[in-house]
C-alpha cells in the first residue's frame, strides 16, 4: 500500500518591497548595513526597544511567600484560559515556581514602580512590612492595590536555554483594580503617556 501523494506548492522568490528596510535604490544606508550577528547582547538591545507590561509572580515556598517581577507575561489562549511567563533557573524564586502547583500573577499599575523595583531586586525583603498582601486562593500570596490579579494552575514548565517558560491556566482572579498600567522600557519602569 502506498502513501497518498501530498501536493506541493512551489516557492516563488519575491523581490524586496521598495519600502523594505532591506532595499535601497538611493545608495543610502540600509538596515543590512547596521545589522549585527545574533547574540545575547543583540537580543537585549532589541528588546530594550519593546515596551512591556509589568507583572509580579508570587508563590509559596514551604509556607514562605516568594515572588519576582516579570516583563515576559503573555496571553496564550482564551479557551482554555492560559498565560505564560519566563523565569531563570538561577533566580531565587525558581525553586518555588518549579515546585508549586499554583502561582499568583499580578498586573502592576503606574503607582507601583517601587513595588516593581522591590520584586526585581536580588536579596530584597519582598514581603516585608512595606508590601501589602494576603493569602489568597490555593494559599497563593495576593498583592494589594494591583490593577488585576489571577491565581493560576501550572500546566507546563518548558525548558528554554537557562530559563523555563511557565504555562499556567487561570483559576480565579479579579480584573477590577483602578489606574493605568506600569510599563518597562529602556531598562526602566515607566508610566503610560497619552
Amino acid at each position: 500500500m502506498t502513501a497518498p501523494t501530498v501536493p506541493t506548492v512551489p516557492i516563488v522568490p519575491t523581490a524586496p518591497s521598495p519600502r523594505s528596510p532591506l532595499s535601497s535604490r538611493s545608495g543610502a544606508a540600509t538596515a543590512t548595513d547596521t545589522a549585527r550577528t545574533g547574540s545575547p547582547d543583540l537580543l537585549r538591545s532589541v528588546f530594550r526597544q519593546h515596551a512591556a507590561g509589568v507583572a509580579v509572580i508570587t508563590a509559596q515556598d514551604g509556607g514562605r511567600p516568594v515572588g519576582f517581577t516579570a516583563t515576559s507575561l503573555n496571553s496564550v489562549s482564551a479557551d482554555p484560559p492560559l498565560l505564560s511567563f519566563t523565569i531563570s533557573t538561577g533566580a531565587s524564586s525558581w525553586p518555588a515556581v518549579r515546585d508549586s502547583e499554583y502561582l499568583g500573577v499580578h498586573i502592576l499599575g503606574e503607582h507601583q514602580r517601587e513595588l516593581a523595583g522591590l520584586f526585581a531586586r536580588s536579596g530584597a525583603d519582598r514581603f516585608g512590612p512595606s508590601t501589602g498582601w494576603a493569602t489568597g486562593p490555593h494559599g497563593v500570596p495576593v498583592l494589594d492595590g494591583v490593577l488585576a490579579w489571577l491565581v493560576c494552575r501550572v500546566v507546563a514548565r518548558v525548558p528554554a536555554g537557562e530559563h523555563r517558560v511557565i504555562i499556567a491556566e487561570a483559576v480565579v482572579g479579579d480584573p477590577a483594580g483602578e489606574g493605568r498600567p506600569l510599563l518597562y522600557h529602556q531598562g526602566r519602569f515607566n508610566a503610560l503617556r497619552d
